[in-house]
């Protein structure tokens, strides 16, 4: 593996990141946020609607970090079934929703059962995370201590058994054909950022030429997760077993938060140091993305075009372009009004949309087809991608 191609010397750090979807990606530049999916018969459906500006917790160090977190997970989850719905609606008869999805539709409607899906699915996939990754390897290593009193040697053994388990979760659903797909995307999406970043017209011929690596990616950030974990569970000892669920608990959003802002710091620098700490994140991205099709990077390069600062198209849902541009024949969102509001994606609304809302990539604005693009502005300097 050739750092130099990942770690690149001349590229100019973007604020604009991204999540992969079902069939599509899911771009947040610093005015725009864009979901396209791909449909079976080769058009690509868009939505766009405006970036929530961060709030005053996330810019504050550390608990940033913990906001960013959280809003990643709740727009992650969005974006997924929003994709999944486009899906259904165009084709019903391969997307066939579950007895349970229509019987909540029946009982409480398709907006509020939206809404209520989505609030199960974030506290479903949390609580499931915390399980598998959290509890159950010091659960698992509390028999070593018969074996030894040693606190180091016994916080490594859990955080080696967490290491393994998360790898081996993530090579078991690499194998699900779905899954594959969004991984290809995710590949999509850093070889979209990496040509943005490195002043090249966006083209699939020339997005090709990158890794499906990038050294701000979100599985870097889980990886210094359970790498700072390590670390601050040493210190607070290995009491009985309750106590280290609960302290596992409790210290997650410190953890987070410090995860957090050493992503930012490796995002930022491009030193030895940063490049050593990186390399597990780097590494671990080898199972999480794959070598997209050139259909799939139209569809990553339709979504960025789309959330570019200065991109003055109004908001939409519709068939687009390959410049992310809605078709002729498609009607954009508040057309007649400059200052058109959100087309909000299923199951939101003006009045509960987060306050900040954190998926893109750290950094500055680079160039595109050799126009400069504006700064980006400083409240959207501290965001994550997938």
């Amino acid at each position: 593996m050739d750092l130099s191609r990942i770690f690149l010397k001349n590229a100019c750090p973007t604020s604009i990141g991204g999540q992969a979807i079902m069939e599509g990606i899911m771009m947040r530049g610093p005015e725009k946020t864009a979901v396209a999916v791909r449909l079976a018969d080769g058009s690509i459906h868009m939505k766009t609607q405006p970036t929530p500006k961060a709030s005053k917790w996330g810019k504050i160090p550390i608990i940033r970090g913990v906001v960013n977190f959280v809003g990643s997970m709740v727009q992650g989850t969005k974006v997924l079934m929003y994709s999944a719905d486009v899906l259904e609606e165009n084709y019903p008869e391969e997307y066939e929703k579950d007895k349970f999805d229509i019987w909540i539709e029946e009982k409480l409607g398709k907006e509020k059962a939206w809404k209520f899906l989505m609030i199960i699915s974030v506290l479903i996939a949390i609580v499931a995370a915390v399980a598998i990754f959290m509890l159950l390897p010091t659960v698992a290593v509390g028999w070593l201590s018969k074996l030894t009193d040693s606190i180091i040697l016994l916080n490594l053994a859990e955080g080696a058994l967490r290491m393994i388990i998360f790898v081996a979760y993530i090579m078991l659903i690499s194998k699900m054909n779905d899954i594959k797909t969004v991984f290809q995307y995710h590949g999509a999406e850093h070889k979209t950022i990496h040509c943005f970043e490195n002043n090249q017209e966006l083209t699939p011929e020339n997005a090709q030429k990158f890794y499906t690596l990038h050294p701000r990616c979100g599985t870097s950030f889980l990886m210094f997760v359970m790498v700072i974990a390590v670390l601050t569970h040493a210190l607070m000892g290995w009491p009985n077993v309750w106590l280290r669920i609960i302290s596992r608990v409790l210290v997650l959003p410190l953890i987070a938060g410090l995860s957090y802002e050493l992503l930012k710091w490796a995002g930022r620098s491009d030193n030895w140091l940063v490049k050593i700490l990186s390399l597990p994140g780097i590494y671990l991205q080898k199972l999480t993305t794959r070598e997209p099709s050139e259909k799939q990077l139209e569809v990553a390069i339709a979504a960025m075009k789309a959330v570019l600062p200065g991109n003055k198209t109004p908001y939409y849902e519709g068939l687009c372009d390959l410049n992310g541009e809605p078709l002729k024949n498609e009607t954009a969102a508040g057309e007649s009004n400059a200052a058109a509001e959100p087309v909000a994606i299923a199951g939101d609304s003006a009045a509960d949309k987060p306050a900040a809302v954190q998926t893109g990539m750290d950094g500055e604005e680079s160039e595109m087809a050799g126009e400069e693009n504006p700064t980006v502005p400083k409240e959207n300097d501290n965001e994550l991608t997938s």
